[in-house]
């Protein structure tokens, strides 16, 4: 089985979140510049903006980079044949099945990493082709499944043979090593690159990252079967009380509509959907990303022999 690093051809076995609305040229090339993987996010976008993304991706960087599909986007169909039109090396893709598209992105030399929230799901990704998968465990931010990380990343590596690559719950050394330890080849982080210089987010987001204390989070949505993870503030307590009350999912649209651009463009305290996981209690600085790649791996190699899970 190949690690990460060889599959991707980067330098540290690390791929940047596919944060919508976030996760664009700017912050995709950093990464992939300072040895990860970087990702562009379609999000709700269209096949058009993406290309223009990837282009711009181009310009910044020669190293490797990926797209990031969300599978619920109506857009996707042409979004899975542009990525094949723009020569995308790797693609990630979530919020739903890519069995369809899979051939046809392997026939395009593109390597397909699904994200997933279970075993089963992971076992018939191997089976349709992917290259690897991304388990996401409920740490995380953005929308979740309901298992921890802890509990589902050795389950699927031991039910799969392709690598494994853990996400939710990541955001120092010693995390890194525990998802190792578990049985995973490579993570995903997204919460640590909210507070990186390159990240295009409102500075009232970044510090609401590096305030946040260990109790910061809230799950909104439970109740009607679409669980997202955010900061704390006004909005996510009042979509709370009101998914308890059983008010209609129109009205609950109706409050969250626009919120997540109000935090990444506006920095919106109070209405803003302010997506971020579990370890935003973890982070206290916003570091240039080449500094947070870093610090995630370089005291790792101190393991690398002893413990042979690289």
């Amino acid at each position: 089985m190949k690690n990460i690093s060889e599959l991707l051809k980067i330098k540290y076995p690390i791929i940047q979140g596919g944060m919508a609305n976030i996760a664009n040229h700017q912050l995709a090339s950093a990464v992939s510049n300072a040895g990860g993987l970087g990702l562009i996010a379609s999000g709700g976008d269209d096949a058009e903006t993406v290309r223009e993304q990837i282009r711009l991706c181009k310009a910044l960087t020669d190293k490797p980079f990926g797209v990031n599909i969300m599978l619920m986007n109506p857009h996707t169909k042409d979004i899975a044949q542009m990525v094949i039109e723009e020569r995308v090396k790797v693609v990630t893709a979530g919020a739903g099945n890519p069995g369809i598209y899979i051939a046809a992105w392997k026939e395009a030399g593109i390597t397909v990493i699904p994200v997933m929230p279970s075993v089963a799901f992971a076992i018939r990704m191997e089976r349709a082709g992917a290259d690897a998968v991304i388990v996401e465990g409920t740490e995380a931010g953005g929308h979740i499944g309901e298992l921890t990380t802890m509990v589902l990343v050795p389950q699927v590596a031991d039910a799969i043979s392709v690598p494994v690559i853990a996400a939710g719950g990541i955001a120092d050394y010693r995390q890194v090593l525990a998802v190792f330890a578990l049985g995973a080849k490579g993570i995903q982080v997204g919460t640590i690159f909210l507070a990186s210089e390159e990240c295009p987010i409102h500075q009232n987001y970044k510090q609401a990252i590096v305030d946040a204390k260990d109790t910061a989070t809230i799950v909104t949505g439970r109740q009607i079967g679409a669980p997202v993870r955010v900061l704390k503030n006004k909005m996510a307590k009042e979509y709370s009380m009101l998914a308890k009350q059983g008010v209609s999912l129109e009205e609950l649209e109706k409050l969250t509509l626009g919120s997540l651009r109000r935090a990444v463009d506006e920095g919106d305290l109070e209405t803003g959907s302010f997506m971020a996981g579990q370890v935003a209690g973890m982070i206290k600085l916003v570091r240039p990303v080449k500094e947070i790649i870093e610090s995630l791996f370089e005291p790792v190699d101190a393991y690398k022999n002893s413990l042979r899970i690289l």
